[in-house]
């Protein structure tokens, strides 16, 4: 493809460069006047390599189907001739389960085209987490999987602003309609919505440590800012013998806005899978079977994999160059195992937050290879300092722990705000940085540390866990007096949440009631978010304000001194 003259600074890997110094000094951020997602990632390459493949699909009865990007920008077309002809218009909200298949990619699509903004939202979302996210966006429509049809159903006359669901199989039922259906007959020739490079265009619910979680609000000028990352995970690649694949949901700031966009920008074949759970041994098939460059997935995920034995001699793995993992901090097993089982693949740790997209990454085509313990090095274009929690002061000291910030004025990968949240944005950006509550240090040749949330934040198998929303969760059930959560090691998850119990007067501390109480907070949170220890107590600290003191349970837990 003929690369615009507007986008050319996104090709710093056809330059030649041999550093990232080399790097950073051509490079500078060029923002169209105009700019929608959908059609830089699909409706390009539609009109000049319409027979490119941009999808591969693994489903669960083991049908395979592969998309071309003129097979798919003509589904997008024709649903978002179907949406705007139900009323769908611009700045609409159009929510959308994260499954990885070609109706909830269409979905995204065709609603960056009509300028409305996507919502993605995991199948895993109780009835409470799903409710409020569908009221505080005021979705208009939903695209539900059928992992989430019963809860959606369980609470839609609770959501005043829904208007239509759209089911992507045959599981509808008559206040539904089937996606299949709705594209049957539409219009495929339809007039993309101008859009600024500033107008919204998704919106990521993130936990916080107080209160309800947060609609993170990003514009289409994001993708431009996730792609210098991405060309680092890629190790600067993005030829034609090149295929993504990445385990999470699409539902996540890592995997959509960071992965699967990133590779249609550059025309690169995404290998999804349908499966409900991670499975090892259907990465091995994939790799295999699709000659995947790149996997991404977590930490978590790698040791599942490890536990697999002898892969290689099952499986042809050579194909793979990259392993890219973010989330937690990976150890030396997972580095050597990576090394020893992937004979070409360079291992690459990567940050980034909901606020932020894709931040810090190794980069070992320009020789930033992987520290031990360091997620690596600002990726190009992103001005990344180290501030004082309390005075707000840079940190310029090699290893000292401070606070992550980004620069905020210039970066088009940096949120907009959070939805209808304006004290928390102005908390979260200040004197023109926005702030990670991540504390970090950096060595003397710029490879950041991450050493510890400056909130109480949960990070379990990759997910971000607030506390305080299992806590009352778990404070609904009559059992229940009093709570405090924290998380605790897991050899597997890097961390799971635990919760301190005191019970109401009548109620015995039993096993029975343990997992009543993690089914009660699996049917209001999402599914990852119970607590998978419990401990029944007599007490829970608590500071004078009658907050709960977590620094306190993490000491009774042999965590950290108070």
């Amino acid at each position: 493809m003929n690369v615009p003259a507007e986008l050319e600074k996104y090709y710093f890997h056809q330059q030649g460069f041999e550093t990232l110094e080399e790097i950073d000094e051509w490079f500078s951020w060029e923002v169209p006047e105009t700019f929608n997602i959908g059609v830089y990632t699909c409706e390009r390459w539609a009109a000049e390599d319409p027979d490119r493949v941009a999808l591969s699909l693994d489903r669960l009865d083991g049908d395979r189907s592969e998309y071309t990007y003129g097979e798919l920008n003509r589904m997008v077309n024709k649903f978002a001739t179907y949406l705007s002809e139900s009323g769908v218009e611009v700045g609409d909200h159009v929510a959308i389960n994260g499954t990885q298949c070609v109706e909830s990619l269409v979905g995204h699509l065709a609603a960056f085209k009509i300028g409305a903004v996507s919502v993605p939202l995991t199948v895993l979302l109780g009835s409470d987490g799903l409710t409020y996210r569908l009221r505080d966006c005021n979705a208009s429509v939903f695209l539900a999987d059928e992992a989430a049809i019963d809860a959606l159903r369980s609470i839609r006359d609770d959501v005043d602003s829904l208007e239509l669901v759209v089911t992507y199989d045959d599981f509808d039922r008559r206040d539904e309609v089937n996606f299949h259906d709705a594209i049957e007959g539409a219009d495929p020739s339809f007039e993309r919505r101008t859009t600024a490079p500033d107008d919204e265009a998704f919106i990521i619910y993130t936990s916080g440590t107080t209160g309800q979680p947060k609609g993170v609000v990003h514009a289409h000028r994001h993708l431009l800012g996730e792609l210098p990352q991405f060309l680092s995970l890629q190790c600067h690649r993005t030829g034609d013998d090149q295929v993504v694949r990445t385990v999470a949901e699409w539902s996540w700031i890592m995997s959509l806005p960071g992965m699967i966009l990133p590779a249609m920008f550059y025309g690169i074949p995404v290998v999804g899978y349908a499966g409900r759970e991670f499975d090892p041994e259907q990465e091995f098939e994939l790799i295999d079977q699709y000659d995947v460059t790149q996997l991404n997935l977590p930490p978590t995920a790698v040791r599942m994999m490890m536990q697999i034995d002898d892969p290689t001699e099952k499986y042809d793995l050579s194909s793979l160059q990259s392993l890219t993992t973010g989330g937690e901090a990976a150890d030396e097993r997972i580095i050597e195992w990576v090394t020893n089982t992937f004979e070409n693949a360079a291992f690459i740790e990567g940050y980034g937050t909901s606020e932020i997209g894709g931040l810090i990454c190794d980069d070992p085509a320009v020789g930033m290879d992987h520290r031990l313990g360091y997620f690596g090095v600002p990726s190009v274009g992103h001005e990344v300092a180290i501030v004082d929690p309390d005075t707000r002061e840079l940190i310029e000291e090699p290893h000292e722990i401070g606070e992550l910030a980004v620069r905020y004025e210039g970066d088009p990968m940096l949120f907009l705000r959070y939805h209808e949240l304006p004290e928390q944005t102005a908390e979260t950006i200040q004197d023109g940085w926005l702030l990670s509550d991540d504390l970090v240090s950096m060595d003397e040749d710029g490879y950041f540390r991450f050493h510890s949330r400056s909130d109480d934040i949960i990070i379990s198998s990759g997910y971000r866990i607030a506390p305080k929303e299992i806590e009352e969760a778990l404070l609904t059930h009559p059992a229940v007096q009093h709570v405090g959560v924290i998380g605790v090691p897991h050899d597997t998850r890097g961390e799971i949440p635990k919760a301190f119990v005191v019970l109401a007067d009548g109620y015995d501390p039993e096993a029975p009631l343990k997992e009543e109480l993690q089914s009660h907070v699996k049917e209001r949170l999402a599914k990852y978010e119970y607590p998978r220890v419990i401990e029944f107590t007599d007490t829970i600290p608590t500071t004078t304000t009658g907050k709960v003191r977590r620094q306190s349970l993490r000491s009774r837990e042999g965590l950290e001194e108070e």
